[in-house]
């Protein structure tokens, strides 16, 4: 059995092309151009009925269609229509020569195309391309690449991957050992068996090899590729692995990060938008509405304008409900994506560790000698308190009391202004004492920062919040429990209360528990809401991440349905913000952070509170992780996003002090 049709374009029924031929002739003829009748006509015929019409275009007026169309319209809103009238094996070979002329490459195109198409797509394309210049692809890929990049680029453009569906269940161990010793297991990597498995072997069995490669090692293909591989060939194998696991979340990723942030990647939007709109649009749409907090055609609609606009969102195809309902691939995904991060062991790195050669009473002579007299240092002052762990940073603070009678953090106030001096006094804070002084900041006051509330309580260990618990009791002679009553209320209120307790279960899933919970889950979904909000709580907030990591891989199994899509819909509010960043942090910790990170730095104006938090808590626990999160999602460093951001501080000591927290530049 076949199947089923995904595409958002499909044949026009009752279609004559000579009919249409005429439609778009009367459309351009004269003064000006009928633009409506030009896209609704183009968008709502598939690439088949295109090129007929094109062909009834050239017999019945003697003129080439394109060529009109090019002379009629303009912009971007040209460039899609244009694209559209081509077949599809001459859009990518148009697509492919366009990003190796000239000076420069433009490798993303390259690593899209080429990692994306089936056998019988790129064989389709490489005679389209020798048809179209007269020239051999290999050979312009060949002389416009080098390295291990170019090795792959050449084996995907043979279109000799074993598509027959069948696994060799002997092999798949054999080559998750042989991808590990390849990489993982010694010094430096052998890019030629990465090379040879990820080109030629099955889909399906490379997802199981996938599968058998993170039970031996606790880490992803992925991490592992990350880690071992750089650049171009690292971005091209990272792509390879994504369309193994799903080629419409790959196809989704990419749409989202065409048009985050200013600007709009058009290019890579139109290229997408139509290679993709008579193959898998609706799966692209649903693992969009899986991975992101809208719906591809609202963000396609928020980005652009125009004719151009209206003619994307045609090949879009409708806007996504909210249901949560999944269609058989996202579902697929969205439990693969679970499965994924209950089997991931993440290997935390922090950027500040502990100095070597640590003096502490010299560290407190030389921040005296930085804050006495006339003006101040900052420079010695931010290279000590960011070099330093905060461990360090007590007993230099303890020292500066014992050795020269004066307090440390009141000189640094003195003498410190803004961005920079709230930096350097949470940097000398300890971490629960810098907790409860952002719970603290965030209660007081007007308004309440409950963003801050809820990213606090749910990435730190029972641990830290008992410590904080007694730092603010100690600090503010209240409990923060009393604190957070007297500031919050309703269910928000009782998910940070149980938060507050400290009180989240520890160690591995309870895989028949895991089983009974998603059941309640589900059964929840159908009750009166608050009753639906109350057993949530209960169990989001009680059970350990590892357990709730099985919990809603199994949701998805006894519902269809994604636990983040139904708290979006059938909840609201702060209670429901509280409850996604749960289960984000249960997904994958340093990625919520890392969009936190963003979130923070995006736009006009700077969250300076919310940045320094992140940046003085995680330094010495993930950051290291954090940025490559956030390098993974937005496509720029954590590094740059920094630097960039932060021009407002005319000194640049605020931003150097981050930076040397930020610790590198991926």
């Amino acid at each position: 059995m076949g199947k089923a049709y995904r595409g958002s374009v499909t044949d026009f029924p009752d279609f004559d092309a000579s009919v249409d031929a005429e439609t778009l002739y009367n459309a351009m003829k004269g003064i000006g151009s009928d633009k409506e009748t030009i896209l609704d006509l183009i968008t709502s015929r598939s690439n088949a009925q295109r090129q007929e019409i094109t062909a009834s275009y050239k017999s019945l007026y003697g003129k080439d269609l394109i060529g009109d169309l090019k002379y009629e319209l303009t912009g971007k809103f040209e460039r899609l229509i244009v694209c559209l009238m081509r077949p599809a094996p001459y859009h990518d070979s148009k697509e492919i020569k366009d990003a190796i002329k000239g000076v420069g490459t433009n490798e993303r195109c390259l690593i899209e195309i080429l990692a994306s198409r089936t056998n019988q797509q790129i064989h389709d394309m490489v005679d389209a391309y020798k048809d179209a210049y007269g020239r051999d692809l290999e050979e312009d890929i060949v002389g416009d690449t080098s390295g291990h990049f170019k090795k792959m680029l050449v084996v995907l453009l043979q279109g000799t991957r074993d598509e027959s569906g069948v696994v060799n269940a002997d092999l798949v161990e054999e080559d998750a050992r042989e991808l590990y010793a390849a990489g993982e297991e010694q010094w430096g990597t052998d890019e030629a068996s990465f090379i040879m498995l990820l080109g030629n072997r099955s889909i399906n069995h490379l997802r199981m090899v996938f599968d058998e490669y993170q039970r031996l090692t606790e880490k992803s293909i992925e991490d592992s590729i990350k880690s071992e591989l750089s650049g171009d060939f690292e971005r091209l194998m990272l792509a390879v692995v994504q369309c193994i696991r799903s080629v419409p979340m790959f196809f989704a990723k990419r749409l989202y990060k065409s048009m985050k942030g200013l600007g709009t990647a058009d290019t890579t939007l139109i290229r997408i938008m139509i290679a993709r709109s008579e193959i898998d649009m609706l799966d692209i749409r649903e693992c969009f509405r899986l991975q992101y907090e809208k719906s591809l055609f609202n963000m396609i609609k928020d980005d652009t304008s125009g004719e151009y606009k209206r003619t994307l969102l045609q090949l879009c195809g409708g806007d996504d409900d909210m249901a949560g309902e999944f269609f058989p691939e996202a579902a697929q995904i969205a439990y693969k994506m679970w499965e994924i991060s209950a089997m991931t062991k993440v290997q935390t790195r922090g950027t500040v560790r502990a100095a070597s050669g640590f003096d502490a009473g010299s560290d407190a002579k030389s921040l005296r000698k930085a804050m006495k007299g006339f003006g101040t240092d900052e420079d010695i002052i931010i290279e000590i308190l960011t070099q330093r762990s905060n461990e360090q940073r007590q007993e230099i603070k303890q020292a500066f009391k014992s050795n020269l009678g004066r307090d440390l953090m009141a000189d640094l106030k003195s003498e410190l202004s803004k961005n920079l001096c709230r930096l350097c006094l949470a940097l000398m804070m300890t971490p629960a004492e810098f907790d409860a002084k952002m719970m603290k900041k965030a209660m007081e006051g007007a308004g309440t920062d409950e963003h801050a509330l809820i990213e606090i309580l749910v990435t730190r260990s029972n641990q830290e919040i008992q410590a904080m618990n007694e730092a603010f009791q100690d600090a503010y002679k209240k409990s923060l429990e009393d604190a957070l009553t007297s500031d919050t209320s309703g269910h928000f209120c009782r998910v940070l209360v149980s938060l507050a307790q400290g009180a989240r279960e520890e160690g591995p899933a309870d895989i028949e528990r895991a089983m009974a919970d998603a059941q309640e889950l589900g059964d929840a979904c159908n009750e009166e809401s608050s009753d639906m909000e109350i057993k949530f709580m209960s169990i989001l907030c009680t059970r350990s991440f590892p357990h709730l990591c099985r919990v809603f891989q199994e949701f998805v199994k006894c519902t269809n349905k994604d636990i983040e899509l139904i708290i979006k819909k059938e909840m609201s509010g702060d209670f429901k913000n509280a409850l996604l960043a749960i289960v984000r942090s249960v997904k994958n910790q340093q990625s919520y952070l890392a969009d936190r990170l963003y979130k923070a730095m995006k736009g006009l104006g700077t969250d300076d509170r919310a940045l320094v938090r992140i940046m003085v808590s995680r330094c010495e626990v993930d950051l290291f992780n954090i940025r490559k999160e956030f390098k993974d999602t937005h496509d720029v460093s954590l590094h740059d996003f920094i630097q960039d951001d932060c021009f407002g501080d005319t000194s640049g000591d605020y931003r150097k002090a981050l930076l040397l927290l930020c610790g590198g530049e991926d």
